[in-house]
């Protein structure tokens, strides 16, 4: 999603964030506050095939954790971010309102704040306990997918191409894995090269 930084220098708390008017789109990031942009068409397109596939995927494997897409918070040390799809496995972090802690695996798609997505997200994710990240660029035509450890290290990183198919690593131990081809999912919606 498109984003826009606060005009202002002022530090924000998750206090006064959550004070905002109801139907504002914004994240807090490192004190500052980010609004959001309308997404582009092929945005949600990909947020919403790649969506797709993951929930049918857990509820085929009758799986205990559940998918979620935006708009729905996460906060995350001090943090609200929107992720445009999480997986969250320990539903006792979810509150009916927002997540309150680490998702098992989170999924942006990039867009014109990108630089969100690589920098401050990444580390915000990779900080918290978040186990997988995944970045999908439409512009780059390319998916970047980050694990990690417990104490934040990164111990994966491959960097694929649309048409390769990605294997999700949180269900690496099942006997049916989840695997994504994003070219797949958007074909017919998306000419891509």
């Amino acid at each position: 999603m498109s984003a826009a930084k606060a005009t202002d220098s002022k530090y924000y708390t998750l206090e006064e964030f959550y004070a905002l008017p109801e139907d504002t789109r914004a994240e807090l990031i490192d004190g500052q506050i980010y609004y959001l942009a309308a997404p582009t068409e092929i945005h949600q397109v990909i947020v919403g095939e790649v969506y797709t596939e993951i929930n049918m995927y857990i509820k085929r494997n009758h799986g205990k954790c559940r998918a979620f897409v935006a708009p729905y918070d996460v906060e995350l040390l001090g943090n609200a971010v929107e992720p445009d799809i999480f997986v969250l496995c320990d539903m006792s972090k979810s509150n009916g309102k927002r997540c309150i802690g680490a998702p098992d695996w989170v999924i942006e798609v990039a867009s014109s704040n990108a630089s969100n997505d690589y920098r401050k997200k990444f580390n915000l994710y990779k900080n918290s306990g978040v186990r997988e990240y995944w970045i999908i660029d439409p512009k780059t035509e390319y998916t970047n997918v980050y694990k990690f450890e417990s104490d934040s290290n990164i111990i994966g990183f491959i960097r694929y191409q649309f048409a390769d198919t990605i294997t999700a690593g949180i269900y690496k131990d099942n006997s049916e894995p989840l695997e994504i081809c994003v070219a797949d999912l958007i074909e017919g919606f998306y000419n891509f090269q």
